[in-house]
């Protein structure tokens, strides 16, 4: 028998070794002890983490926010080694491998290992998993694919006349070095914009190729006091109880009630001052006034304080202008260490491909529009992800009667809770399409709660299947438009609606629910409590 034939029978397997994949394993193998694996086609652990290795990435989540919740004693062991408000990449990847040995499941991942199809076989009532290594047989599949996993690389036109190296941020290269080289960025969204304050640093030249400009604010990076990590550690349960009454559970204060226009001009700037010398995205979003993300007025007040201030910041006129963004500020809000700053060196260039497209590439370079050649040794592509749904995309997933998931999003994706789709039992998502939109890591910690206990509802009862109904599917998808109503985020083009992949921007769906994390665990809480009324249970019937 070789390789390839062989079947290992497990109770789940879990695809994804991010914080999702390894936050389900920890669940179903501690509380209900169940036996489960987790495949993933990197080498390592670290999900979204372990390919995005490029200079500058850093969580804009503040460093006590961005740990594994309910999980006290692994909470208390790491909190007070993150010294910083944010944490870079490297320390990310090292937390997520020290929680796998913390926990000792290190035995139950199969690394290098990639999904290429998974089957419901209806008379069994379990799942039929093929990898590039073998296959599997699960009663449940849980996919942990990550909304930021599968890379988008646009088709650029004449790109393969280019002779220099060409790098994606998220498959970044160990062996790169930066040094003196003239780099390329096209793409300005997160990522870009800490890549390129930090590439500025090494870069003989770098030219910014802007689609769009960003509004970003300060990220505040400072170190954290010995007072304010033993706060931390010592508060963990405190703050999890947060998560039922806050809307997007960063760790900031979202009690405000004061409006942008209910104060005078004068103590309006000052609020807005404070936050930016503070930093934080979230912070000049949230913690200054209530209304910045829903009021179009209030929204444009906030965006003109940071249209002065690149104004101020940026000495080039027309650079700053570029440089400007005109959309309301309702992209998902970003944070920097510097990066308009950067405009201001002799060695940064921008180049504005609305004003002055590119036409070709070439050997050397990119030729624009007005005839320049920008000659170039290393092009970088931040250029972000199909999101969302998009790591689905290319994997073969079929439940009841051989539909495939594919299909089933054929005109947009839908879930229930970003969790479970109508017509695949036993199968679950963790941050699947229609999810909260908030601070990652207590959806994680939600959701891979809400699956362990939907699971233990039928583990104990051979050959049962759990599956959501269709019109639970529907009025879930219906629930997450309705709190998109009239939101500032519907007038901006973002990968938030897919609208980077040509072609992908779905007006009948929404990627996110938006109604904050407090509705979100009521109506998951209500679900489960009231004996999961959305679903059906199946039970094979005995021979």
């Amino acid at each position: 028998m070789g390789l390839n034939d062989q079947v290992q029978e497990v109770d789940a397997l879990i695809v994804g070794a991010g914080m999702g994949g390894i936050m389900t394993l920890r669940r179903l193998t501690a509380d209900l002890g169940l036996d489960a694996v987790v495949i993933d086609k990197a080498p390592g652990v670290g999900g979204t983490w372990y390919w995005n290795r490029y200079p500058g990435a850093l969580s804009d989540t503040q460093s006590f926010m961005y740990l594994l919740p309910f999980e006290k004693e692994l909470y208390q062991e790491h909190v007070t080694k993150w010294t910083s408000r944010y944490v870079k990449g490297p320390d990310i990847r090292r937390y997520l491998d020290d929680a796998v040995d913390f926990w000792n499941l290190r035995d139950r991942f199969h690394l290098e290992t990639e999904l290429r199809s998974a089957v419901f076989d209806e008379q069994a009532q379990t799942w039929q998993i093929h990898t590039d290594k073998g296959g599997y047989r699960a009663r449940f599949l849980i996919t942990a694919l990550g909304l930021l996993s599968k890379m988008n690389v646009p088709d650029f036109p004449g790109i393969e006349n280019f002779k220099g190296r060409i790098v994606h941020t998220a498959d970044w290269p160990a062996d790169l070095d930066m040094t003196d080289k003239r780099i390329a960025v096209i793409g300005n969204g997160s990522t870009g914009v800490q890549f390129m304050t930090e590439a500025a640093k090494v870069a003989g030249h770098l030219t910014s190729f802007q689609r769009t400009p960003q509004y970003t604010v300060p990220a505040g990076n400072r170190e954290w006091t010995e007072e304010e990590l033993t706060h931390f550690k010592e508060t963990c349960e405190d703050r999890w109880e947060e998560f039922s009454r806050v809307k997007i559970g960063f760790g900031i204060d979202e009690e405000t009630t004061r409006t942008t226009l209910g104060v005078s001009s004068e103590e309006r700037e000052e609020i807005f001052e404070w936050a930016w010398t503070k930093g934080g995205n979230y912070t000049f979003t949230n913690e200054t006034f209530c209304d910045v993300t829903s009021d179009r007025e209030a929204n444009e007040e906030a965006a003109n304080f940071i249209r002065r201030k690149i104004a101020h910041i940026v000495e080039d006129p027309d650079t700053a202008r570029k440089l400007t963004p005109w959309e309301p500020f309702a992209r998902r809000p970003i944070c920097d260490s510097g990066y308009f700053q950067i405009f201001n060196q002799p060695n940064v260039t921008l180049v504005s491909i609305r004003e002055n497209p590119i036409k070709e590439f070439t050997e050397t370079g990119i030729v624009t529009e007005d005839g320049t050649l920008h000659e170039v040794d290393l092009l970088v592509l931040a250029t972000g992800f199909d999101a969302v749904d998009g790591s689905y995309r290319g994997v073969d997933i079929r439940g009841r009667e051989g539909e495939s998931l594919r299909d089933h999003w054929s005109d947009a994706p839908r879930s229930q809770f970003g969790i479970t789709v109508s017509g695949f039992p036993n199968m679950f998502m963790v941050l699947g399409p229609n999810g909260p939109f908030v601070n990652l890591p207590p959806a994680i910690g939600l959701e891979t709660n809400w699956i362990s206990r939907a699971i233990s509802t039928i583990r104990d009862t051979p050959g049962a299947s759990i599956e959501l109904r269709p019109e639970a599917e529907e009025k879930w998808l219906d629930t997450c438009l309705e709190a998109l109503d009239g939101s500032l985020f519907l007038e901006t083009g973002s990968w938030i609606f897919g609208s980077n992949i040509p072609g992908k921007r779905q007006p009948k769906t929404a990627n996110f629910f938006v109604g904050g994390m407090d509705k979100y665990i009521e109506i998951t809480d209500r679900e489960a409590d009231q004996g999961y009324p959305s679903y059906q249970i199946h039970v094979l019937a005995p021979v």
